[in-house]
């Protein structure tokens, strides 16, 4: 009987290839599980204490404005929350990159603590001393906490496939409930205590959550061999930058996020000093954040429910005008109740851009290995919007004692409806594109 012989490389060649199959077959078969789910668990903690906490940026702004920092104008105190904001997109491509290379540990444990500590930090700031707040707040409490909040976010995709729409649905609630209980924390510790001791309080709960949210996270991504990416069929297609920057209907997405994002946040940060100086006593102003965030959870979760059937451009696109419309009626709602009606419906509108809007830039690709990139690119899109917006709210407002309340509305109102627009004729190239029906 013969005997074929195998060459030491190509011996080498078919282990290779075995091995990659086999891993390969691993990587395919997780679908949830316990350590998806404490996955899952510890990317809400991760939203609830990077997201949630700017989105009770309200609170620092009437404190701010108000009492701690009254040497200095709406516009210039909005600088603070805004950079934070921004930070958190502008840095998407950097972080992105690093996870990608393995070192998604050494992001949550180098981010998780310095953010803690510039929490601490902040309670140690001077009054009137604006570069102390800027410093801990704007910088620190900006750029680390966006170390973590992508990555976080991102590897419960590899956890996930059939489950990926919910599972995703379930880590975003994570920012709107963190909205929802830090604007109550810092108001009621900051008016029966001290803000300071609010503040360290607030850096407490967020060093537990993380701490927690380390020990349980875990990557799930393939391990890469010489076979696996010689073979793999899954490997991205080089980016046509050329292609990408003259993808109109793209291109249109992302006018539409740009102009939305300045004028979006507009009520997150505003609504509580709009509340007190139109005469709202203070112990039912601080729960108007709230109450705007936790219309946000519902936005977020039952617009991604039911975005399959009546579909994501249309529900942004529909959200952001009733997003508009809401900020320009605002000018004429005086009283308490008013102000809680609309910001639960300003919350479950805003939701839905949040949680469906990247879904729909990924949506013009033609190839996965574009979604990153496309994703990557809007991020750096809207972050100088996030940073000027609400400085540029500010200083239509005024100064203290003499705020223009109707002028800075009005502004905000129609760059969201302008960004609604944008998105509108996106949605209008994408049905040309893909020939599908209405309902995407």
């Amino acid at each position: 009987m013969s005997e074929t012989t195998l060459s030491p490389k190509a011996s080498k060649d078919d282990a290779e290839k075995a091995q990659a199959s086999v891993l390969s077959v691993e990587y395919l078969l997780p679908e949830g599980g316990r350590t998806a789910w404490l996955t899952m668990a510890g990317a809400w903690m991760v939203q609830f204490c990077t997201f949630g906490y700017i989105n009770a940026f309200g609170v620092y702004q009437d404190f701010y404005t108000r009492e701690f920092l009254i040497n200095k104008t709406a516009a210039d105190i909005s600088w603070i929350g805004s950079f934070q904001l921004a930070v958190q997109y502008a840095m998407g491509v950097i972080v992105s990159r690093a996870v990608d290379a393995g070192y998604f540990h050494h992001l949550m444990f180098i981010g998780s603590s310095l953010y803690v500590l510039c929490i601490f930090l902040l309670s140690l700031a001077k009054s009137g001393e604006y570069y102390q707040v800027f410093l801990a707040q704007a910088v620190g409490m900006g750029i680390f906490p966006a170390l973590i909040f992508l990555p976080s976010f991102t590897i419960v995709s590899h956890h996930f496939k059939r489950r990926r729409a919910l599972a995703m649905g379930i880590v975003t609630s994570g920012a709107a409930c963190g909205g929802v209980i830090f604007p109550i924390m810092l108001n009621q510790i900051g008016q029966h205590v001290d803000f300071t001791t609010a503040i360290r309080v607030s850096g407490g709960l967020i060093g537990a959550q993380l701490l927690f949210a380390n020990l349980v996270m875990r990557t799930n991504l393939p391990p890469k061999t010489p076979a696996a990416k010689e073979d793999s069929n899954d490997q991205p297609a080089a980016i046509d930058w050329k292609t990408l920057f003259t993808d109109v209907g793209y291109l249109s997405a992302l006018a539409g996020a740009f102009f939305t994002s300045l004028g979006l946040f507009f009520p997150f940060f505003y609504l509580q000093l709009y509340a007190v100086t139109n005469g709202i006593d203070k112990e039912l102003a601080f729960y108007l954040l709230t109450i705007l965030n936790g219309g946000s959870i519902f936005g977020r979760l039952i617009n991604n429910a039911i975005s399959p059937r009546v579909g994501s451009f249309n529900l942004v696109a529909g959200s952001l005008y009733a997003c508009a419309i809401l900020i320009a009626v605002m000018v004429k709602i005086k009283t308490f109740a008013g102000l809680a009606v609309f910001a639960f419906l300003y919350g479950f509108t805003s939701g839905a851009y949040a949680s469906l809007m990247p879904t729909n830039f990924v949506g013009f690709s033609n190839h996965p290995g574009e979604y990153g990139t496309r994703l990557a690119l809007a991020f750096s899109v809207v972050a100088p919007a996030m940073l000027v917006g609400n400085p540029v709210s500010g200083a239509l407002l005024g100064t203290t004692g003499a705020f223009t309340w109707t002028r800075t509305i009005i502004y905000n109102a129609v760059m969201v409806a302008v960004g609604a627009t944008f998105v509108a004729v996106a949605r209008g190239l994408y049905i040309k594109r893909k020939g599908t029906g209405p309902w995407v």
